[in-house]
């Protein structure tokens, strides 16, 4: 143990006489966009995977975890990892840290020791219990006693100015989201079938040979359709798979061809593979800034929880089309006449059936 340092990454606060001013401060200082997430373990259970869940609702991810998973195991800390280590998060503070179990204080302390985050555990009693001394006997640490330097950790230096609104004041529900129709999503759906490679594969930038380059999205479409995936899923490799094809124009299948070293996080490109060069051949794709997080966390991921494939797997295709759908983005829909008694439902293979039954040009998007 040592004395407060601005340096260390990991803090106990002491709030011996349960003071109200400590919960308030560390819930005020919650904002997930400048960095900042305050932790408040549900109340009523001491699973780990429970935590889990507590995580990535304060990450500001659905706190269940869609998808298939072996042997019925949600991998929920596996996800709260990928996504602490791609979102720009530098700071956790855990409220109630003295009601954490063994397990419990072991998967916070994994999750700090993978990811680097500072983290603070507010222990609102005088002294440390049996199971946070044990957890921290050998783990270099800071003390702080006083709400100042409570405060300090909480913002991460960055106090609010007085009379600041909190961030825990209450705002008004945004209204239901409008539908997003976005013309890069038209093959997700596709009848195409490449294969992925076998071997290493270093591919060359694409050329659009065989199809014309997907419309880029716009900052405002680009802005929300981020927000609304981060939002929509707590699955990283479901979320990539959705904002790789907004900025690739790719089919599910060729999504499913991405390996786990296939995003190159320094040069910000994406591998999509195609052996017997069935669509695009083996290319890489540039990734644009707002979808780079979703692939870092989906690669994190990928090697947290062993699997080859770095986004969505060969069987995870109705689970993509579910999240788009939740996340209220499909491609151009037909006209109601073209489709009648069917408001509402997207059609996901409209390009395909116009091109193979000759409907001509595309109608105006509804």
């Amino acid at each position: 143990m040592t004395t407060l340092e601005s340096s260390s990454r990991l803090a106990v606060v002491f709030d011996g006489t349960d003071d109200a001013a400590h919960t308030h401060s560390a819930l005020a200082a919650h904002d997930p966009t400048a960095g900042r997430v305050t932790l408040h373990p549900g109340p009523g259970t001491t699973s780990d995977t429970a935590l889990a869940h507590d995580l990535l609702a304060a990450l500001g991810k659905p706190p269940q975890l869609s998808g298939r998973f072996p042997a019925g195991r949600q991998p929920v800390w596996e996800a709260a990892t990928a996504w602490v280590h791609a979102l720009p998060v530098t700071r956790l503070t855990v409220l109630r840290a003295h009601r954490l179990t063994d397990r419990r204080l072991r998967a916070l302390l994994q999750l700090w020791d993978n990811t680097g985050i500072h983290m603070t555990l507010v222990v609102h009693r005088p002294r440390l219990t049996a199971a946070l001394h044990r957890s921290l006997a050998s783990v270099p640490h800071t003390c702080a006693a006083t709400l100042a330097e409570a405060r300090a950790l909480y913002f991460d230096g960055h106090l609010p100015k007085a009379g600041a609104v909190p961030r825990t004041a209450v705002v008004p529900l945004p209204a239901p989201a409008r539908w997003i129709n976005l013309a890069s999503l038209d093959r997700l759906v596709s009848y195409d079938s490449p294969g992925p490679c076998l071997g290493p594969c270093t591919p060359a930038p694409i050329d659009w040979r065989h199809r014309p380059a997907p419309e880029p999205l716009t900052c405002a479409q680009a802005a929300e359709a981020a927000r609304r995936i981060h939002a929509a899923t707590a699955h990283p490799q479901l979320a990539a798979a959705l904002a790789s094809t907004l900025f690739t124009g790719a089919s599910f299948q060729q999504l499913a061809t991405a390996r786990s070293d296939d995003f190159h996080d320094t040069t910000g490109l994406l591998a999509l593979h195609d052996r017997t060069r069935f669509t695009d051949g083996c290319a890489t794709h540039p990734v644009p800034p707002w979808a780079e997080a979703f692939l870092r966390a989906a690669t994190r991921y990928a090697r947290l929880t062993g699997t080859t494939h770095m986004l969505a797997g060969p069987g995870d295709r109705p689970a993509v089309l579910r999240l788009a759908e939740k996340a209220r983005l499909r491609p151009p829909q037909p006209s109601a006449a073209v489709r009648p008694g069917k408001r509402g439902f997207v059609v996901w293979d409209w390009r395909e059936t116009r091109e193979a039954h000759g409907y001509g040009p595309a109608p105006a998007a509804r």
